[in-house]
């Protein structure tokens, strides 16, 4: 898949067929920009479960928050990234190990890891990188 653009149909479907959203790197601070998209996704209908080892056992936004992906006891649709891009393989590599595997991958404005994308398609999971969800949803839904 070329990572630079995307067909808006594919964002579109995918925005729309996904329903639990894990985000990893999720922070309880409220001008983090994480926080806003939670928020956001929420507020979309989305049920949003925080990934973020400082807070586990805690609440942000009202959901209960893990340490890390392999702990969250329901299925996970998509994984939205807010970590540095170095990390991207490592949160990848996680998600792949989940049974069933997530049907996508985000990666957040600035997060693009091109091999470790390849390797997720590979396995059937679609990547999207250097997008954010809260900006992509009302470009294509209104």
């Amino acid at each position: 898949m070329n990572h630079d653009s995307y067909d808006p149909k594919t964002i579109r479907d995918l925005l729309g067929s996904v329903k639990t959203i894990a985000v990893v790197g999720a922070s309880a601070n409220p001008a983090r920009p994480s926080f806003g998209v939670m928020r956001f996704l929420i507020d979309k209908g989305y049920k949003v479960i925080p990934v973020n080892p400082g807070h586990a056992g805690g609440e942000i936004l009202g959901q209960t928050v893990y340490a890390r992906l392999s702990e969250i006891p329901d299925t996970i649709d998509m994984v939205d990234v807010f970590r540095a891009a170095d990390q991207l393989s490592g949160v990848i590599d996680e998600a792949l190990a989940l049974a069933p595997k997530p049907k996508a991958i985000w990666g957040q404005l600035s997060v693009r890891d091109d091999k470790a994308a390849e390797k997720a398609e590979a396995a059937g999971v679609t990547v999207i990188m250097d997008r954010c969800p809260a900006i992509e949803y009302p470009r294509l839904f209104g």
